[in-house]
């Protein structure tokens, strides 16, 4: 799979999560601090990131700040982006279940390196519901303007 990471800031599990999705077999592209020839801003780094999902050069991203709150709000701004911001696995594994997430936001200041292995265990594993009404509650999201 191919994902899209952005950082304003190596702070953290930022450059972390690229080697952990790189060890795990993913090919990643990296935005933000984690790139030199880009804008560290999490609002820059973050549209970035969504934008490859969206337009197809990636199938999911993570984006990362320092709450991961600004990440996840400038994620969602982007069209066909349902990012969600984690702070455990089982807040993780929901998002891909329940909500078809394609965009993970992660803090910086408070994901451990243990914390973010039971992450993306998750999130990685999961996959979207088939249930009829969670399908519905998705695809009205498109709708929501």
């Amino acid at each position: 799979m191919r994902v899209s990471v952005a950082a304003d800031s190596k702070d953290g599990v930022a450059e972390r999560v690229v080697s952990e999705l790189r060890r795990r077999g993913h090919e990643v592209v990296t935005h933000g601090a984690l790139s030199d020839e880009e804008r560290d801003d999490w609002a820059w780094a973050s549209e970035l990131a969504a934008k490859d999902v969206s337009e197809g050069r990636a199938d999911q991203a993570v984006v990362c700040c320092w709450t991961g709150t600004g990440a996840s709000i400038a994620a969602n701004k982007v069209a066909g982006v349902r990012a969600a911001l984690c702070v455990d696995a089982y807040t993780a594994d929901g998002a891909r279940k329940w909500n078809d997430a394609n965009v993970l936001a992660l803090s910086l200041r408070l994901t451990s390196d243990v914390v973010l292995d039971e992450i993306l265990d998750a999130w990685l594993a999961g996959r979207p519901s088939g249930d009829s009404a969670d399908v519905a509650n998705v695809s009205h999201l498109g709708e929501i303007r």
